[in-house]
């Protein structure tokens, strides 16, 4: 069934159709369908063991549906490897930090806004780029950590970094990626109340322009920040609307918000 609101529009970003993960006889994911436009935060919530991290890995490509298929700017990216989904404009951050320890922060960076500079060149040919092409990166490398409030720490080994930084920089990798739909796996998970918050300010500010699609545990946090949200149970998908409907959605309150007073 066709997720209400769906337009079949260049207005949609991101679109699955009947998406389905199965395990065996378990099906982690049985017959999702999202519509979520440009420009939309969209928030994904549901109790533990809905299917929310089985839905991201589907749309990211780690993991392979067993039927559905997934759409990405209106084109079907359901057989694209990972790397593909990126370089068709969908990044992924991950509930636990995902950065090169070894590495300075710049170096981290670097290393993202370079794969999406040349993820489509082979090794052979990375090594005859041209010197503009280098300096691109630099100034994309550059402009990501004053964008993520890393510049002062630009040297500064990634292992060094206090854990709110660390998810800094995380977000800079995605936004080096220059992605057109970016995936936020409980980018809070861990904070204090301050550095929720903080968090928050930064993925409105540097991710404004793109269209976001957050799974987060935090209720109240989700119903302040998110345009829609989709309420998961048992694999499928109960509701989707505005934060206003969510919170009046019988359904959604037996399955999982318990009595949420808006």
């Amino acid at each position: 069934m066709t997720e209400p609101g769906y337009r079949e529009t260049g207005d949609i970003a991101l679109h699955t159709e009947s998406l389905t993960k199965a395990f065996g006889e378990f099906r982690a994911v049985d017959g999702v369908d999202l519509s979520i436009e440009r420009g939309e935060f969209r928030s994904v919530i549901g109790p533990n063991g809905a299917g929310k991290t089985t839905l991201f890995n589907l749309i990211s490509g780690a993991l392979t549906p067993s039927s559905g298929t997934i759409s990405l700017l209106g084109t079907d990216i359901t057989a694209q490897s990972p790397a593909e989904r990126v370089e068709s404009g969908l990044a992924r951050s991950f509930q636990l930090t995902t950065v090169f320890d070894g590495l300075s922060v710049r170096e981290n960076v670097r290393l993202a806004a370079q794969a999406a500079e040349f993820g489509d060149l082979s090794t052979a040919q990375q090594l005859f780029v041209g010197t503009e092409s280098l300096a691109a990166v630099d100034q994309r490398t550059d402009s990501v950590l004053d964008s993520v409030g890393l510049a002062d720490l630009a040297d500064a080994q990634a292992s060094t970094l206090a854990y709110g930084d660390r998810r800094r920089l995380e977000l800079g990798l995605v936004l080096a990626t220059d992605p057109e739909v970016v995936l936020l796996d409980e980018p809070t998970a861990g904070m204090s109340g301050e550095e929720t918050a903080a968090t928050i300010d930064l993925v409105e500010d540097v991710l404004a322009e793109k269209t976001l699609v957050l799974v987060e545990h935090d209720v109240d946090l989700v119903m302040r920040i998110s345009d829609r949200i989709t309420v998961l149970n048992g694999g499928q998908s109960i509701a989707t609307g505005t934060p206003g409907e969510i919170a009046d959605n019988d359904e959604v309150q037996r399955a999982y918000l318990g009595g949420y007073d808006a």
